[in-house]
């Protein structure tokens, strides 16, 4: 989990989970006051997880011929994959 570079509190994943929902929202920590931004290759890895699985699976890999359970299934892949994202993201202090 992502810790803040300046005090070294650790963020909770609450506080990274937020960030994502609220265009890439900085995270303050709640210690020192410091700013911390989500880096690029943190951004990448967020869609790598969440939106790539579930388009990959929707155009490809879907054996169901009925296009409710194929969407139902993919937003379900979805939300798992944004579960995973606060513990490998990276965030540097602005």
């Amino acid at each position: 989990m992502q810790k803040c570079e300046n005090c070294n509190a650790q963020f909770s994943w609450k506080k990274i989970y937020k960030s994502f929902w609220w265009n890439y929202k900085p995270i303050k920590c709640g210690n020192c006051g410091t700013e911390h931004k989500i880096t690029i290759p943190g951004r990448i890895t967020f869609v790598s997880l969440t939106l790539l699985p579930m388009l990959i699976y929707g155009n490809f890999l879907s054996s169901f011929n009925n296009i409710l359970i194929t969407l139902g299934t993919a937003l379900l892949i979805f939300f798992v994959g944004t579960l995973f994202v606060p513990f490998l993201v990276t965030y540097k202090s602005s």
